[in-house]
């Protein structure tokens, strides 16, 4: 398949480029993906042959009409019938999913929609993933956040109401360790009520230090499940180790974390497929540890910086629409979250069908949350974005039209006793 995220950058050397290209387009040249590296807990684990048994074995032109009726009938949605959503056959069908998408939302959630912001405290990546704005070869202003510059980007985001944070870095032990993490997480605490992580995948006893300073969930993106795909688009770094990133939310559990979230990266392989294997990723696990939180969200590809290649459009609105309302059927009980990357529009329809949970007051970069609360300018301390947002709603604005909706608004859904 041809790599179309791929753009070279005029900021770099001669040397980088060859091994750029090299990367690119010798296989040989590559570390093999499903090796692992040194240091890396490997763990016993039958979900990961599991999940993808019932993707590569997935041929969704073969359902039809009829299998797509029967599985809005049934009162309990089985693997097969989700099949059967997730299809082309399910297309003309998407009213009937949207209205028992809500039915099952309404019946275990409410009328509530929790509220969460993330804040990137370093952007230092040592991975080459072609479509990121992250990647250790794309020309970027880098920054980390100090422990001091951390604790004023929360206050700022906790005097606004919030009392979600996600922390986020750029995969890059040397630079974000865990360590690190920690004492950020630690403040966290302070501030906040939930904690939840995205950062590099860890070993279990690291997510354990990390829940001990404070951390309640950690989210991973498997990106693509398709682990020949995601050998072309991870050319280089920890993150190309594609099992090693299959087992992160198991890691994560067995460390002491009370909640995971999974997600694929739609747009970069054959989206249905990337569904179908995200969900039963959950599905799975929920068995093995009943006891855990766990969560879904199916975000799309947005541009980057100094890539224009990179298309939000290859996964539509409507199908998108028609994934997270599988999902609910499926998957009743769990969370759905859809990000910024999605316009304010589709965010406002799909809390009233599907989704639980939604970010507001949303930045990508680092260090700008008080030029993006209180409009002073802090260029100077401010590192770029992973990738570019549409829904720019701040707390208070996606608060009211929450409420304008007819949507309870949440804050905060645990409190420690």
């Amino acid at each position: 398949m041809e790599n179309k995220f791929f753009v070279d950058s005029e900021f770099l050397s001669e040397a980088a480029l060859e091994r750029k290209h090299r990367l690119e387009t010798d296989p040989t040249f590559r570390k093999n993906h499903m090796e692992y590296m040194p240091g890396m807990e490997k763990i016993e684990s039958d979900v990961c042959d599991d999940v993808l048994a019932h993707m590569n074995s997935y041929d969704y032109s073969k359902y039809t009409a009829k299998d797509v009726k029967a599985a809005l009938e049934h009162e309990t949605c089985s693997i097969e019938d989700f099949k059967a959503l997730l299809s082309p056959a399910a297309e003309p069908f998407l009213e009937q999913m949207a209205q028992r998408a809500r039915l099952e939302t309404s019946k275990h959630f409410g009328n509530t929609v929790y509220l969460f912001t993330p804040l990137y405290i370093a952007n230092y990546c040592e991975n080459y993933c072609v479509y990121c704005g992250f990647n250790c070869y794309n020309h970027i202003n880098r920054m980390k956040l100090s422990t001091e510059q951390i604790e004023h980007e929360m206050k700022v985001i906790a005097d606004s109401g919030m009392e979600e944070i996600l922390i986020l870095t750029g995969e890059s032990r040397a630079k974000s360790d865990i360590q690190y993490i920690g004492e950020a997480c630690k403040t966290a605490r302070k501030y906040f009520r939930m904690v939840g992580l995205e950062i590099y995948p860890v070993n279990t006893d690291e997510y354990r230090y990390l829940h001990e300073c404070g951390a309640d969930y950690v989210t991973v993106f498997q990106e693509t499940y398709d682990a020949d795909r995601y050998e072309q688009l991870h050319l280089l770094g920890h993150k190309r180790i594609w099992p090693y990133r299959f087992d992160a939310q198991e890691r994560a559990l067995r460390g002491g974390m009370r909640g995971v979230a999974f997600s694929a990266l739609l747009g970069l392989a054959d989206f249905r497929k990337d569904a179908l294997a995200s969900a039963l990723h959950v599905y799975y696990l929920q068995r093995k540890y009943p006891h855990a939180e766990m969560s879904l969200s199916c975000p799309r590809l947005r541009p980057i910086i100094n890539n224009e290649n990179i298309n939000p459009l290859d996964v539509h609105e409507k199908q998108l629409c028609q994934v997270l309302c599988a999902y609910r059927i499926f998957l009743p009980f769990v969370g759905i979250t859809v990000s910024s990357r999605e316009s304010a529009e589709f965010r406002n329809g799909i809390v009233k069908i599907a989704a639980t949970k939604v970010s507001a007051g949303v930045s990508t970069g680092i260090g700008d949350h008080e030029s993006k609360y209180s409009g002073k300018e802090t260029e100077d301390t401010q590192g770029d974005e992973q990738f570019e947002i549409d829904d720019n709603r701040s707390l208070t604005k996606m608060y009211k039209d929450i409420s304008d909706e007819g949507l309870q608004p949440v804050l905060n859904d645990y409190l420690y006793v």
